[in-house]
């Protein structure tokens, strides 16, 4: 159970438990006065609707797609309130999730996870997000894209390297928006206000239009405005720089709730049918969200506190322009997707952990002084501009599904760049020891990071027999990863590092000069093969091998080699069933998945990350769903992630001069049978919705999840460091009713107030700067009211 923050909000947080129970009690009322009303005679029977996906590059029914897939309906993301990526990823077992706060998440499934830690120069992620055909898969983590007018969420699990390629190593997120429709005119908005026990006041703004120009024309606009209360607070401390003997304070950073996030938004989409064959639809996209604070808390502090005494913000402003043309070639399906994706951020961070450990326990507050001589206060903090582009084009040629023999083939080519600046600040600091044209900066990251991948893919199905299908795919790629530019000290602090090794005197974006210049790439291919078995027309197994990867790059340390690709390789044995007159779904899937050199990050030498190959992994697992539509007014669904991940060879922290990971060591950091971390062995979530016969269609609903414990590191002294992650489980209730074309809905996240432990980091490496932790946490509990309306 959560503690309050003594703000004198302890008598205010049992206000929404208190509605919420006063709300189901008048919503049973309101049931029984209109019961009456319903005619019994005239109602349907309790049956599942079909749902549709594309995640085999065409439209189908997702109980005939041999894929372990969970679909987030529109229906069920309303029920649930989804507004975020947050929002629907507990619903997802198969996904873990490392939060570093809105946009800057490290998204997992199945368990592939060795702990990566988001850096700029970092591995690429090993699962793909999608927004429609394009892909908005970043370094730094996922889009955090509001989810309104959104048709459906796939989440596709396990490699889905063959049509989907790079960063789909362990599975793949398609976030499918509402397109245009020129049949008719739509409308609609909605309007939120909720507030944190242990926090502030948020609320939600959003509303569509669909506007059909002509029978053959429309156009959709969507816009949304959301303010995210903080919960975490900023509370007044102090500290004495052992070697200086300074006394620094945050007096003029204390502040409640310091962490909110202002997020504003819209979409426009244009649809244009030229026959009955052929249409285009151009799309533009753009959000901003304004961040303040740091989604953590100091644990020594106690639970929602934290002490920091420099800003800490970003300013995360992105836009995505794309084109969808399709159409047919004879009896083909010719699909043609272009993305352009700009993504700027603009942050700042306190960094003084590091200045203050290094201080401690080693003495460094001696190197840092002003132009008089003096000592001054070592503490850092960070000033950065990160600017990604992402280009990407995809074509492919379906033929037709109905057809015993039936094939997608495409090509893809995609380039992304990342333009990185980061200054490492000391206030008052010498300028014979900045870096050069940057002043009070200890040390600067300037650099350009390109990655390029391009692709041919295809996949054939073929039926045996009526029954019977055998599928196969392949896909043929070559990556390329380059990094350069200047990071480091100045010459006048460093004679080793920095501005001491660079090799070419010519300035670099405003770095004076460049100390790494380095690229690498490669081909290979992946394959995929399936044999599905449709036992009736309602129940079908069937068994996959398959594979995914992710492509190596280049250490911006430049002693350190580069690190190679990684790969996935997955044996999976599938379900898909409807049952009881299609009133129960259950579908789900074992599997066997080996991580050969798996990509693992870590802090280094004066904190900067290093990229290693850690050989090998194993992850076993079930994940099911289920559905049951138990009576005409009750609904039940749940799903659940049983994961047994760990390595299978030792992981020693070092490579051969080739690359290779190192596994017959005297001390290995971490034995073969140490569990990976980050996801937990079991996860689940169970949701009942009960409506009401009435006119007005009250309802309850009530959600639970529970993520069993996790590991916080793979290497076993950082783990003791760092401690685990603990088990959680987590309730939401919500209830409310409809009329005419109008709803209201009252919910409560995490009724019980919860705590769930998402992740438990350090400023420095964790024998340094491992006696100050640092765990982020879910959102206390909130309670909100919505009213929404449709023309």
């Amino acid at each position: 159970m959560r503690k309050h923050k003594q703000h004198g909000r302890s008598v205010l947080s049992r206000a929404p438990l208190a509605a919420a129970i006063w709300l189901a009690i008048s919503t049973v009322a309101i049931a029984q006065d209109d019961a009456a009303a319903t005619d019994e005679a005239e109602k349907d029977g309790a049956t599942l609707e079909t749902i549709t996906v594309t995640a085999q590059k065409r439209t189908e029914n997702l109980q005939e797609v041999p894929i372990s897939i969970q679909v987030l309906s529109p229906e069920t993301l309303q029920e649930q309130n989804i507004n975020d990526f947050d929002d629907f990823a507990v619903l997802l077992p198969s996904v873990s999730l490392d939060s570093g706060g809105p946009g800057f998440t490290r998204v997992y499934m199945r368990g592939v996870a060795s702990g990566e830690n988001g850096n700029h120069s970092g591995p690429q992620p090993s699962v793909g997000m999608y927004l429609d055909e394009q892909p908005i898969t970043t370094i730094t983590g996922a889009l955090d894209v509001h989810i309104y007018d959104v048709e459906r969420v796939e989440a596709l699990a396990g490699p889905q390297g063959t049509l989907y390629g790079a960063s789909s190593q362990a599975g793949t997120i398609r976030i499918i928006t509402n397109k245009p429709d020129p049949s008719g005119f739509a409308a609609g908005y909605g309007l939120e206000a909720n507030k944190i026990s242990a926090g502030g006041t948020g609320y939600v703004g959003e509303g569509y239009l669909n506007l059909p120009l002509s029978e053959a024309a429309a156009i959709r606009l969507v816009g949304w405005t959301k303010e995210d209360a903080g919960y975490i607070d900023n509370v007044y401390g102090e500290r004495t720089f052992p070697t200086s003997g300074i006394t620094a304070n945050n007096a003029a950073f204390v502040e409640d709730d310091y962490n909110n996030v202002t997020t504003t938004g819209a979409r426009a989409a244009l649809k244009l049918d030229f026959n009955e064959n052929w249409s285009v639809t151009p799309t533009i996209m753009a959000q901003r969200q304004d961040q303040n604070g740091l989604f953590a808390y100091d644990e020594g502090l106690g639970e929602l506190n934290i002490s920091h005494g420099y800003p800490e913000r970003a300013d995360d402003d992105w836009r995505q322009i794309a084109l969808t043309v399709q159409g047919k070639v004879g009896n083909f399906d010719l699909t043609y997707a272009f993305a352009h994706l700009k993504r700027d951020i603009e942050s700042e961070t306190d960094y003084s952990d590091y200045g203050f450990w290094y201080d401690t326990l080693l003495g460094y507050g001696t190197y840092f002084y002003d132009d008089n001589g003096d000592l001054v206060n070592p503490a850092q903090y960070i000033q950065a501009e990160d600017r990604f582009k992402k280009r990407s084009h995809e074509i492919r040629l379906a033929s037709p599904s109905d057809e015993r023999f039936r094939f997608v083939v495409g090509t893809f080519w995609q380039q992304q760049s990342h333009d990185i600046q980061q200054r490492y600040r000391i206030d008052n600091l010498a300028s014979a020891i900045s870096v050069p044209g940057w002043e009070d900066t200890i040390w600067l990251t300037k650099q350009v990071r390109q990655d390029h991948d391009e692709a041919l893919f295809g996949e054939m199905s073929y039926d045996l027999t009526e029954t019977l299908t055998a599928t196969v795919g392949a896909r043929v790629f070559k990556a390329e990863n380059s990094l350069k530019g200047f990071f480091g000290f100045g010459a006048g602090y460093s004679g080793s590092t920095g501005e001491a090794a660079c090799f070419d005197q010519t300035d670099f974006n405003g770095a004076p000069c460049i100390n790494l210049d380095k690229s690498t790439d490669e081909d290979d291919w992946l394959g995929r093969f399936n044999l599905t078995w449709q036992i009736t027309p309602d129940k079908m197994i069937y068994g996959t091998w398959s594979e995914g990867y992710r492509p190596g790059g280049i250490n911006r340390r430049g002693t350190l080699p580069p690190y190679v690709s990684d790969f996935l390789t997955n044996w999976e044995a599938g379900w898909k069933t409807s049952w009881a007159d299609n009133t129960v779904m259950w579908n789900g899937a074992v599997f066997q998945e080996n991580w050969d050199d798996f990509q693992f990050s870590l802090l280094g030498l004066n904190g900067l990350t290093e990229i290693k190959n850690a050989n090998q992994a194993r992850i076993r697992g079930l994940e099911s769903d289920l559905t049951w539509a138990a009576t005409y007014n009750l609904r039940l669904s749940g799903g659940i992630s049983i994961l047994d991940a760990e390595l299978t060879e030792n992981y020693c922290g070092f490579t051969d001069d080739d690359g290779n990971p190192v596994t017959a060591c005297a001390e290995p950091e971490a034995p073969s049978g140490t569990r990976l971390p980050i996801s937990a062995k079991f996860k689940g979530n169970v949701t009942a919705r009960y409506t009401w016969d009435s006119e007005r269609e009250p309802y309850f609903q009530a959600t639970l999840v529970h993520e069993g414990k996790r590991e916080s590191d793979l290497r076993l002294e950082e783990r003791d460091i760092l401690g685990d992650l603990p088990s959680y489980t987590t309730l939401d209730l919500s209830a409310g009713f409809r009329w005419n074309n109008m709803a209201i809905d009252f919910f409560l996240r995490n009724a019980t107030d919860e705590v769930a432990e998402f992740s438990r980091f350090v400023q420095c490496p964790e024998t340094v700067c491992g006696a100050q932790r640092y765990i982020s946490v879910n959102q206390p509990r909130t309670f909100g009211v919505r009213f929404s309306q449709e023309f």
